[in-house]
């Protein structure tokens, strides 16, 4: 089977390893986004998708509007490929390239379709506190993650998982469906599924603003928002910058999920609880690991944080570098 991979970033590189390093394929080149400079001596960085190519000396195209750059489109068309895969390449496609190819497009998607379309399907499920995502792989179309669906895999979340680590395991998962889906397509396996649309939801891509973190909001909420869009969620201590990183929500439902470092027998958390205050305010400091936090509704417990222009460190070591006491009150972000 002959195919040209569009992908960008890590989460596509195990799906197209997967195909480079299968007898039944032949990946004749790749379709990346451009170069972009990056970090603070400005150098010309380039994709991981394209860091792979480079290894396997295979054709590399990067227009910047590919729905407008003739030369590309004129050899992408030239190439006859059966296939045109889609893993987070990043540029919407047109008719015109969707029907390039004979078995048409497939794309690889971090969501169990319909739910989570879009842009950052990992990070708005564990936003909202979904206990089960996976893989979809779908024939595309015009829309947006509106194909027809061919296979999906399932994958559970724990309650500290966060999106790169999710992200990761869905990635091997998806290069696994990707393989499995190309074989049962070239063979007539599969029997495309339309997508419900009264089902739909979507993953818009996140904005400056879905960091902040807000204190009035549940303990659960806000640790789903901080694993969710790691590491950039943010709050203030004493007029600073202060990302949090890591948490854990202490409360009931919750106490025996917690991991084996945290775990808090029924008599110590009702001691922790036993009080109440102002959200953001520290309630308790835990020796060696952090200070206990008054949400809306629960208590938050911080357990890694990154100050203004600091390296990430244990909330612990904040407590003693910053000298925290209970009382002190963290502010929205």
């Amino acid at each position: 089977m002959k195919i040209i991979f569009f992908g960008t970033p890590q989460f596509a590189v195990p799906c197209l390893e997967g195909l480079l390093n299968h007898p039944e394929f032949e990946v004749l080149g790749i379709v990346t986004q451009p170069d972009k400079r990056r970090g603070r001596g400005n150098k010309v960085t380039f994709s991981p998708v394209k860091a792979v190519a480079l290894e396997y000396q295979l054709p590399v195209w990067q227009p910047q509007r590919i729905k407008k750059d003739v030369p590309t489109l004129t050899q992408l068309r030239q190439l006859t490929a059966d296939v045109f895969v889609v893993v987070a390449y990043g540029q919407i496609l047109s008719q015109e390239i969707l029907d390039m190819p004979k078995l048409g497009c497939v794309n690889v998607h971090g969501s169990i379709l319909p739910q989570y379309r879009g842009a950052a399907p990992i990070q708005w499920c564990l936003y909202h506190g979904e206990t089960e995502t996976g893989i979809t792989t779908m024939l595309m179309d015009a829309g947006m993650d509106t194909g027809a669906m061919l296979l999906k895999a399932y994958t559970p979340i724990g309650l500290f998982d966060n999106a790169q680590q999710l992200a990761q395991t869905l990635t091997n998962s998806g290069a696994d469906l990707l393989v499995e889906t190309l074989l049962k397509l070239e063979s007539q396996e599969i029997q495309p599924i339309p997508q419900d649309e009264s089902q739909a939801t979507y993953a818009p891509l996140i904005q400056k603003p879905d960091y902040a973190l807000d204190w009035s909001k549940a303990a659960i909420d806000l640790h789903n928002q901080i694993r969710g869009f790691v590491p950039n969620c943010v709050a203030s201590l004493r007029d600073k910058s202060l990302k949090v990183i890591l948490t854990a929500p202490l409360s009931t439902a919750y106490l025996s999920q917690l991991p084996p470092e945290l775990s808090i027998s029924e008599q110590e958390f009702s001691s922790l609880v036993a009080n109440s205050g102002r959200p953001g305010e520290i309630m308790s400091i835990i020796k060696g690991v952090g200070p206990l936090v008054q949400t809306g509704e629960g208590l938050l417990l911080l357990r890694e944080v990154q100050l203004a222009g600091k390296r990430i460190q244990s909330a612990w070591d904040l407590v003693n570098g910053m000298r925290l006491t209970v009382g002190e009150v963290l502010g929205n972000g």
